[in-house]
């Protein structure tokens, strides 16, 4: 599948599984993906009024969370689904956010955002889907302001046995039946464990952070490594 092909396969995937997205990612991570954002958050230390673009925000739980740790800051939500956007909408709407958190419909690819624009860039299990992670976060990196962070939290690999047996029996055979019994979407959750092969390890993605430029890589590790919060710095030279 060549990069465009895929990228419109993405696409079609995510605008057909919005409506049970929130859904299938608590029963996908056992309801962990929240407790990973809720640590993300107190690593980030958000403050009143810095700003933050959340990347592929999807239905905009991190963008909700970005916005409540700064109060009344600048908050972009970005994703390429329009669908996912919707649903983040009613979310926001409920919420009286929308004067702090702004969405937009756009690539990660290319950020409709000058240089030095946030204090924050973040994206949440979404930079496997992309058709570039190092683009991705070379344009993180690019809109954050020097000293920002650039902040990815996202599925990884485990490396023990017999963990990661268990961890990919569940993920290629067990995970794609709940979606077909859940949500009715076999085809559509079967991609989630083919991005996720493509995807490096913890060690792969701290040498693309490197590449993209940016400093101080911290790594953190859940549940024996299924997923991976790396947190690198924009230098100030």
């Amino acid at each position: 599948m060549d990069t465009n092909s895929s990228k419109s396969h993405v696409h079609a995937l995510f605008e057909t599984i919005a409506p049970k997205y929130d859904f299938m990612n608590d029963v996908i991570s056992f309801r962990r993906h929240k407790a990973w954002r809720r640590f993300t958050m107190k690593k980030m230390n958000v403050q009143r009024g810095q700003s933050a673009i959340d990347i592929c925000c999807g239905t905009c739980d991190w963008t909700i969370d970005l916005a409540g740790a700064s109060g009344h800051g600048n908050i972009v939500g970005l994703d390429f689904s329009q669908n996912m956007l919707d649903v983040g909408a009613e979310k926001i709407k409920k919420l009286q956010l929308q004067d702090t958190i702004k969405l937009v419909k756009g690539n990660a690819m290319e950020l409709p955002f000058p240089d030095n624009s946030f204090d924050y860039a973040t994206i949440g299990f979404g930079l496997r889907n992309v058709p570039d992670y190092l683009q991705v976060l070379k344009e993180m990196r690019r809109v954050v302001k020097p000293g920002g962070l650039v902040v990815c939290l996202e599925m990884s690999k485990p490396t023990w046995q017999p963990f990661k047996g268990i961890y990919y029996l569940y993920f290629e055979k067990i995970m794609p039946l709940f979606g077909k019994l859940l949500a009715g979407k076999h085809k559509e959750y079967q991609w989630l464990p083919q991005s996720l092969k493509q995807f490096p390890d913890s060690k792969g993605l701290t040498a693309l952070y490197e590449q993209a430029g940016l400093k101080k890589t911290k790594v953190d590790l859940f549940f024996g490594g299924v997923a991976a919060l790396h947190i690198g710095t924009k230098g100030t030279d």
